[in-house]
């Protein structure tokens, strides 16, 4: 992002972002030719102030400091952005579709008929063209409407209740609750009192053990200053165990800030997994018990089968002396590590906890039906997989990072109950 703050940079992104405007502006500009001047130039005017809005939106980002208008405003300011170029994006997909077809139309009709003016009609006396762009129009405006309706969304938790039998479960865990959470993402939150609330619903829950699979914060561990006294709240009677996500090693951003290096960061946030009372498993394992029964609980740092993230999990020391415990939970932040390692070289691991791809924050879940973007970056991206006796569950995160909302795919808390 830094490269892009460069006054070349800048201009690219503007001259893009007006091409992009121009050609949009002739789809409306053929879908309103009907309509009377007042109207054509309210029409307009609105067009081009939005456009105006996206270019000033993303100028004031990159230029100004946090400081300068505050964290909540220039999250929301960055996602209006987002949100009026993917809708942009997205109706020059029809609009394109549209031009393709009327250009291979006017070579066909060259060439084999000498006659490019072939009929732009369908039964309903609705030019395609006009069909397309009002299609383009609509999916475009109706992207960016979710958009601005998923900012009520982004504290909106819900609990998934998720009873899991295992044959090998010692009699004496049956019937243990879990609550798992995941990518709370500190940095992002602007309303403390709504996030209380997401932990009152936690604890509400009286869960026998919690464990949080990674990225408490956004890259720095001050971050979490304002919000130890509402997390240091989550107890269970086992414990509450935690795991290093990606974003957890700062490495999205500049080294030092305020005299502090990226390895100290990342103590800082150590100590501050400490201070909550929450048990920070780093490439190792410990053992529970109950009813003079054991099983092992293993949680390990990132490790990512995706090359743009680090790989710094030991999956062979967590492991290691593990073998003589009858039942295993696994506690890794980026669910490719499952396919890519724990079903091939650990399969006595039951149980793997994830969460990392947020479900994209953006999607669609309805019973018998889950779709998200991130499924094309993701195999399992959202909710329980199976292989045989081996479960996963991926938790979509209970924070946000980046949009400020969640369409379709909500923040999440899992309950797990080992029946």
């Amino acid at each position: 992002m830094h490269s892009l703050r460069t006054p070349l940079g800048i201009f690219i992104i503007i001259v893009i972002l007006l091409l992009m405007d121009t050609y949009i502006f002739q789809a409306i500009k053929a879908v309103s030719q009907a309509a009377s001047p007042r109207l054509k130039m309210i029409i307009y005017s609105v067009f081009w102030v939005l456009s105006a809005v996206a270019v000033i939106s993303l100028l004031l980002f990159f230029f100004t400091e946090q400081n300068f208008m505050g964290k909540k405003f220039r999250t929301y300011l960055f996602a209006t952005f987002i949100g009026l170029f993917l809708a942009k994006l997205v109706a020059i997909t029809f609009f394109l579709v549209d031009d393709i077809r009327r250009g291979i139309q006017w070579i066909t009709g060259k060439v084999f008929y000498n006659n490019p003016e072939l009929s732009d009609i369908n039964n309903d006396g609705i030019s395609r063209s006009a069909f397309l762009s009002w299609l383009g129009l609509a999916a475009g405006g109706t992207l960016f409407g979710s958009f601005i309706y998923g900012f009520s969304n982004k504290y909106n938790y819900q609990l998934k209740r998720m009873p899991l039998a295992f044959d090998n479960l010692p009699a004496a865990f049956k019937g243990l609750k879990i609550v798992h959470i995941s990518d709370i993402h500190s940095g992002s939150f602007t309303d403390k009192k709504a996030v209380l609330h997401g932990v009152d619903k936690i604890m509400a829950e009286k869960a026998d053990l919690i464990l949080f699979t990674g990225d408490i914060v956004n890259d720095r561990a001050t971050e979490m200053e304002d919000y130890k006294d509402v997390f240091n709240k989550v107890s269970a009677p086992m414990g509450v165990y935690s795991t290093l996500g990606n974003h957890d090693y700062g490495d999205y951003v500049r080294w030092p800030f305020n005299g502090t290096t990226k390895d100290q960061n990342l103590e800082d946030l150590k100590k501050i997994h400490a201070d909550m009372g929450w048990r920070l498993l780093m490439n190792e394992h410990v053992v529970l018990e109950k009813g003079g029964e054991q099983i092992a609980l293993l949680g390990i740092e990132n490790w990512s089968n995706k090359a743009r993230f680090p790989k710094h999990g030991r999956m062979d020391l967590a492991h290691a002396g593990t073998e003589k415990y009858p039942f295993k939970i696994l506690m890794s932040h980026d669910p490719s590590h499952w396919d890519a390692e724990v079903k091939t070289k650990y399969p006595d691991v039951d149980l793997t906890l994830s969460g990392h791809t947020h479900g994209m924050q953006f999607g669609v879940e309805i019973p018998g039906f889950k779709w998200s973007p991130v499924q094309y970056m993701y195999k399992q991206w959202a909710g329980l997989y199976e292989d045989g006796k081996l479960k996963l569950n991926v938790n979509p995160g209970f924070g946000f990072i980046g949009y400020p909302g969640r369409v379709g795919i909500l923040p999440e808390i899992t309950v797990i109950e080992l029946v």
